[in-house]
């Protein structure tokens, strides 16, 4: 890993990739000084209190950690019941080689979870290790996606969290509420949650 001063409160560290930067979030869950931690694809950015520790004592604190390379832990577990359904489903079995049914029944089996957030509060980045989840995003995106919508692009499945524009190949809905100013946490989908 890499670790990059990003501002005097945080710090960037930089992973070999996508699971590394999921086991290392999860991994300082609890450090000491550490007010918040954003993961993404290939990093995590470390928010941190400086009344509590450096950037230095830090650095050191995050570069000394020993994650698991077999296992990713995970904060939680979630049920979405999707309706398979979406306009894109055949496409995307077509995409990748198998029916309709076969991506519906290994989506169903795959074991998920929530990697990273981001492109709109309560979406969830959600990766499984089954190597057929690999799609292209669509060629032209949908000016209007509706809230609910169930997707995959890449290596990721995701739910649309509200209407918004979208390139992901639709395959199914939920009526799960992917957003929640009341709940808590707000996030159904958060880093480090096993999803079914």
């Amino acid at each position: 890993m890499r670790i990059l001063t990003a501002s005097d409160r945080t710090l960037l560290v930089e992973a070999k990739g996508l699971d590394e930067a999921m086991r290392l979030n999860l991994a300082w869950d609890g450090v000491p000084g550490i007010v918040e931690r954003i993961p993404g694809a290939r990093t995590v950015l470390v928010r941190f209190d400086p009344l509590r520790t450096s950037a230095a004592a830090l650095a050191e604190v995050l570069s000394a950690t020993q994650v698991d390379a077999e296992h990713v832990p995970h904060t939680r577990e979630v049920t979405v019941p999707v309706h398979y359904d979406g306009e894109d489903l055949a496409e995307a079995a077509s995409l990748l080689g198998v029916s309709a049914e076969e991506l519906v029944n290994r989506h169903l089996a795959a074991d998920w979870q929530v990697a990273f957030s981001g492109f709109a509060p309560g979406f969830g980045y959600v990766v499984s290790g089954d190597p057929l989840f690999d799609v292209p995003r669509r060629s032209s995106p949908r000016t209007r996606v509706p809230a609910g919508s169930v997707a995959l692009a890449g290596a990721f499945t995701g739910v649309y969290p509200r209407e918004s524009p979208g390139g992901w190949q639709l395959i199914g809905r939920t009526d799960a509420v992917m957003w929640d100013i009341d709940r808590d946490p707000p996030a159904l989908l958060s880093p480090g949650a096993l999803v079914r």
